[in-house]
């Protein structure tokens, strides 16, 4: 199958373990794995900055392996319980529920933040055509995943991206 905005027709990708079993090597606790999402989370990572960061820094090769669920889940789990006291005034954060799960989803939110930094490119340079034509490719992009998130109800069925309003939803 051919890619979506361009002429490639690779099918590689990585493959994952057929064994769901944490290595025999691995010696960290899932308690402990669970903590150290939620830590890089409070810190204001992005779930594929988390994993990353785990596989590279804790030698954790597969989060779901080790916990038995995946990162954004373990975020939405834990985020209901957590209000961050430092960031508002004692009368404000009682009634507040900040989760530590991204508000949207993290390839939409990409998206939009390359969307919005190509409309800045083009601001400044108006005769730049291809990135024109990009910058409608990415917002096709952008509509095609929205349509899908409001589907399987990951985003509100009122949520819809303007241009406009756009660089608030990245800042």
């Amino acid at each position: 199958m051919g890619r979506m905005h361009s002429r490639g027709k690779g099918i590689s990708s990585s493959a994952l373990p057929y064994k769901r079993t944490p290595p025999t090597w691995l010696k960290t606790a899932a308690s402990d794995v669970e903590e150290m999402i939620t830590k890089a989370a409070k810190k204001g990572q992005m779930p594929s900055q988390i994993g990353v960061l785990l596989r590279d820094q804790h030698g954790i090769p597969l989060v779901k392996s080790v916990t038995g669920s995946k990162i954004l889940r373990i975020l939405k789990a834990h985020g209901e319980n957590y209000i961050p006291i430092a960031r508002f005034t004692c009368c404000q954060w009682r009634s507040l529920r900040y989760r530590l799960a991204p508000e949207i989803p993290e390839d939409l939110y990409f998206l939009i933040k390359k969307a919005v930094a190509i409309r800045k490119h083009l601001e400044r340079n108006r005769k730049d055509k291809d990135s024109k034509f990009r910058l409608i490719l990415v917002e096709s992009r952008i509509h095609r995943l929205a349509r899908y998130y409001k589907r399987t109800k990951k985003l509100p069925p009122t949520w819809k991206y303007e241009s406009t309003t756009a660089s608030t939803l990245v800042a």
